[in-house]
């Protein structure tokens, strides 16, 4: 696999993106420029990081979306290509119509800072497995999935719900939820074949036992597995 990572003013995790996917899962990780008009031509997976693109002016993403390397980014995802876009990177994902919804105000209007649990609650190529329990830290303040009723049942019923805010059993309950993300949301899949996820958790702060824990590892290692020719 080779992955991409790309890189917008303001984005601050780029390096613990490009730290996870090049010497903790293996892959051969290249950075390209928001003002860059292609992606490298051996991308297999596309990942965004999380930050502050562009400041957070007007709405997270709202400005990143425009950027000259998201066409190239749309184009991919459309062929097939994986994308994977974290924390600001699920933001600029929704607000450039790639994965449906917004990420709004957290509920309680606090920043949010803290290690979540989150479950499984789709298969697809960053989760494989139905019902694990991950441990993964986020990091925001507008991290508040809301979409329109249509849009939610569609989810559920195409089972492009990723991941849902639950305790470390894995119950999906209100106490969980960090933001008031609408069912609990914390992750979907968008794409032709799922081959988009977007989430506010951090799966890269949380890839190495040095950090405290690599269950963020599972979803790196799986879509690398996904990837590999049959």
């Amino acid at each position: 696999m080779h992955a991409t990572v790309v890189l917008f003013p303001g984005i601050n995790a780029d390096a613990e993106m490009v730290r996870t996917l090049r010497d903790v899962c293996g892959v051969t990780t290249d950075c390209v420029s928001h003002t860059a008009t292609e992606l490298p031509r051996s991308t297999d997976l596309v990942a965004i990081p999380g930050g502050f693109s562009y400041g957070d002016y007007l709405r997270c993403g709202a400005i990143a979306k425009v950027a000259p390397i998201l066409d190239a980014i749309a184009a991919h995802a459309k062929n097939g290509g994986y994308v994977l876009g974290v924390c600001n990177g699920f933001q600029i994902l929704t607000e450039a119509g790639l994965l449906p919804g917004a990420l709004t105000r957290n509920e309680n209007l606090h920043f949010r800072c803290h290690d979540v649990f989150v479950k499984v609650t789709a298969t697809g190529p960053f989760s494989p497995t139905l019902g694990d329990v991950w441990r993964m830290p986020i990091a925001h303040g507008e991290g508040r999935y809301q979409a329109s009723p249509e849009v939610l049942e569609d989810l559920e019923d195409e089972g492009r719900i990723a991941l849902r805010y639950s305790t470390a059993t894995g119950d999906v309950i209100d106490a969980a939820n960090p933001n008031g993300s609408a069912m609990g949301i914390a992750g979907i899949y968008g794409g032709p074949r799922k081959n988009i996820l977007g989430l506010m958790p951090h799966p890269e702060r949380m890839s190495d036992l040095l950090q405290g824990g690599d269950d963020g590892r599972r979803l790196f290692d799986a879509v690398v597995a996904h990837a590999q020719p049959l």
